[in-house]
């Protein structure tokens, strides 16, 4: 069985080769480029030369381990390799509906938690802006495919079963509470003039209920991508591809559309559109065969709204510092912020 590189430089011609399982052919040259702007993986495009015609694929996306010793200190202290790595081996293959890029190998060491996927590449898309935000067609097309999405696995007994998706118990609660929590005196030195101070507030209003809030309630579980927004969706296909499934986790689906619509939209158009993009993510479940009552979609998707805090707090204190790092954790974390105001989710936390 091939390993996973843990180098860019591991990813030769010969290593390619078997990873790729190419029998009687070979990659016989590659070049890689660094792409994106992740800052828990390496994403390279490679694009492969092959000693007959028609040998495999010309481009591929690899993602490997960070070079960034912080980075990848983060990524093994939340599973991310390992998460993303199962997802593309176990879980994407029975999503045939959802837009997903088609991979070519998948493999994660536990030992050394090196990992290296091989993608499908989307060479003409366009990948979404999380600073810019998205227009209300991008948002739409999204959202349905999101739906398409969950609808696949939801309820599906498969997905209790597969432990690398569910670490989800009493402990790791607590342990997550307990390092957002930890970080958020840091979060707020850093970023505390660039965040609206109503919106820090709000924040150190919720924080003391932060382990309640993870705790599992009565609502429909599905695989929930966990940072499902702008920067991770490709447009320029007749549908939107949906990219990094590191945090991807089994739970309450809508958390994904909360996070969503506050993180990928600015305010004010969120504001505006907000109630038909829900009704258009819970027509589009009902369409796919899903009941779901509007009620409790509405009040799940108002729940949900501190997601992305916890999301940004927890990232931007573990992940290497970059000058658009800060700016995107601060434009997310005040739109998350305004959105929770807005559907005063404080009300319903337990």
């Amino acid at each position: 069985m091939t390993p996973p590189a843990a180098t860019a430089a591991d990813l030769t011609p010969d290593y390619l080769t078997r990873a790729l399982g190419l029998e009687g052919r070979a990659v016989v040259s590659v070049g890689a480029a660094p792409i994106g702007t992740g800052q828990v993986s390496q994403t390279l495009r490679l694009t492969l030369a092959y000693d007959r015609p028609g040998g495999g694929p010309r481009t591929l996306i690899a993602k490997i381990p960070s070079p960034d010793p912080a980075s990848r200190s983060a990524a093994k202290l939340i599973r991310t390799y390992e998460v993303e790595a199962g997802f593309y081996s176990t879980l994407a293959p029975r999503l045939p509906a959802a837009s997903v890029p088609a991979c070519h190998f998948a493999a994660h060491d536990p030992e050394t938690d090196d990992y290296t996927v091989l993608l499908e590449d989307f060479a003409s898309a366009r990948p979404g802006d999380q600073l810019s935000g998205l227009t209300t067609a991008e948002a739409a097309s999204a959202v349905k495919e999101m739906a398409v999405l969950h609808a696949a696995v939801w309820e599906d007994p498969f997905l209790e079963g597969l432990t690398w998706l569910n670490r989800d118990d009493a402990d790791s609660r607590s342990f997550t509470a307990a390092l957002v929590t930890s970080m958020y005196e840091g979060f707020r030195e850093r970023y505390a003039d660039r965040i609206p101070a109503d919106g820090l507030a709000l924040i150190e209003e919720f924080l003391p209920s932060l382990e309640k809030y993870l705790a599992p309630y009565d609502a429909p579980s599905s695989l929930v991508h966990g940072d499902f927004r702008a920067d991770n969706l490709l447009f320029g296909p007749p549908r939107p591809a949906i990219l990094d499934w590191q945090t991807c986790s089994r739970g309450a689906a809508v958390a994904d559309l909360a996070y969503f619509l506050s993180s990928s939209l600015p305010t004010p158009v969120r504001r505006a559109e907000e109630e038909s993009l829900v009704r258009l993510y819970h027509a589009t479940l009902a369409a796919e065969g899903v009941d779901y009552p509007w009620e409790a979609c509405w009040t799940a998707y108002r729940r949900h709204a501190f997601t992305g805090v916890v999301m940004a707090i927890g990232a931007s204190m573990l992940v290497e510092r970059t000058a658009r790092g800060d700016d995107m954790f601060c434009t997310m974390t005040a739109r998350h912020a305004a959105h929770a105001a807005d559907l005063d989710a404080l009300s319903l936390l337990p």
